[in-house]
């Protein structure tokens, strides 16, 4: 487990595998902080006085921070740039519209054109 402090100039690393079965606050905690910087898991739990002694015999060295490799930000590959064509948007509203309209006023006279008048 790693563990730096707000003073520290590189990375400290401790080897914890003695102490799992131990810790007051279980293996998990310990676990889930291995292989990454544990210093913020640290100090938010309020460790005593003896528990930062304790951590002496478990020291194994430090890192030195020139071989860690910078975090490069992610930039999204470019893309052409898209421009929608108003009129075809405008085209299909319209004919969303008038299409309905077209087969009720076709129905209406299919309908008045077949029926048969009434006889009186």
């Amino acid at each position: 487990m790693k563990h730096g402090s707000a003073s520290d100039i590189n990375l400290t690393v401790f080897d914890v595998t003695k102490f799992l079965e131990d810790h007051p606050g279980g293996d998990d905690v310990l676990l889930s902080s291995t292989g990454k910087d544990a210093t913020d898991d640290f100090e938010d739990v309020g460790h005593s006085s003896s528990a930062r002694a304790m951590m002496d015999e478990f020291y194994v060295g430090d890192i030195d921070t020139s071989t860690i490799p910078s975090k490069r930000k992610y930039t999204p590959p470019k893309q052409p740039h898209y421009e929608q064509d108003k009129t075809s948007e405008f085209v299909i509203k319209l004919l969303q519209f008038l299409v309905p309209l077209l087969i009720l006023g076709l129905a209406f006279g299919i309908r008045s054109y077949t029926k048969t008048p009434a006889s009186s």
